[in-house]
C-alpha cells in the first residue's frame, strides 16, 4: 500500500490533480446514517470520523498526497460536491475539468447505487473522456444491514470500466486503498511526455516540479 505524506521529497516528482466526489444523501438521524461522502473523504484527509458532521454546502475543498514511491507523489485537489439534491446543478461546475472521480454509494441502500450510477453516465456523457472514475461502496462496517451485494456492484464497475473499493470511513477500512489505486491509475509518465510535447501549461494535469502541466487522464 502506498503511505501518504504531506511533504514532497526535493528529489521528488509531484503530479497534482483535480478529483472530485460524488455521491448522494439518503434520509437518517447522523450524517454517517445519511451517507454524506464528505466524511469519507475526511477519513482519507484527515484521519478523521464524525458521524454528526455538518453537510457540505455547494462544495468543499481539500488536499491530500499520496506517495506512490520514493521519488513519486501525487497531490489531490478534493471538491467534495454536496449530496442534497438542491445542490446538484453545481456539480458540473466542479467535475467538468477534472482527472478522476470517487462516486460514493452507501451499501445499505440499494437506492444509493443506482443514484451511483446515475453520476457514472453523467461524467462519462460531460466530463473529460479521459476521467479516472472511482466507484466507492462505503460502510462495510454495517455488513448486516448490507443491501447491495459486492458481486453486483464489482460486476457494474468491471462492465464500465471503474475502479471498484468498499470501504469504511468510520473504521477506515481501504479508505486509503481507494485514493491510492485512482493515483496508480493515473498515467503519470504519459502525462509529463505530453507536456514537454507541448512545451505549455494545460490545468487538467500538473507535474509541480517542472511546473509542466499533462493533459487528462484515462481509464484502463
Amino acid at each position: 500500500m502506498a503511505s501518504r505524506q504531506q511533504a514532497q521529497s526535493q528529489q521528488g516528482k509531484t503530479y497534482q490533480f483535480k478529483l472530485v466526489l460524488l455521491g448522494e444523501s439518503a434520509v437518517g438521524k447522523s450524517r454517517y446514517e445519511i451517507m454524506d461522502a464528505a466524511i469519507l473523504v475526511m477519513r482519507f484527509v484527515k484521519d478523521h470520523f464524525d458521524e454528526y458532521r455538518e453537510s457540505t454546502i455547494g462544495a468543499a475543498f481539500l488536499a491530500q498526497t499520496v506517495t506512490l514511491d520514493d521519488d513519486t507523489t501525487v497531490k489531490f485537489e478534493i471538491w467534495d460536491t454536496a449530496g442534497q439534491e438542491r445542490y446538484k446543478s453545481l456539480a458540473p461546475m466542479y467535475y467538468r475539468n477534472a482527472n478522476c472521480a470517487v462516486v460514493v454509494y452507501d451499501i445499505t441502500q440499494a437506492s444509493s447505487l443506482d443514484k451511483a450510477k446515475s453520476w457514472v453516465n453523467e461524467l462519462q456523457r460531460q466530463a473529460d473522456p479521459n476521467i479516472v472514475i472511482a466507484l466507492a461502496g462505503n460502510k462495510v462496517d454495517l455488513e448486516a444491514k448490507r443491501a447491495v451485494e459486492t458481486k453486483t456492484a464489482q460486476e457494474y464497475a468491471d462492465e464500465c470500466g471503474l475502479l471498484f473499493v468498499e470501504t469504511s470511513a468510520k473504521t477506515a477500512y481501504n479508505v486509503n486503498e481507494l485514493f491510492d489505486a485512482i493515483a496508480k491509475r493515473m498515467p503519470l509518465e504519459q502525462l509529463a511526455d505530453s507536456s514537454r510535447r507541448r512545451g505549455g501549461l494545460n490545468t487538467q494535469g500538473v507535474s509541480l516540479d517542472q511546473n509542466e502541466a499533462a493533459s487528462g487522464c484515462a481509464c484502463k
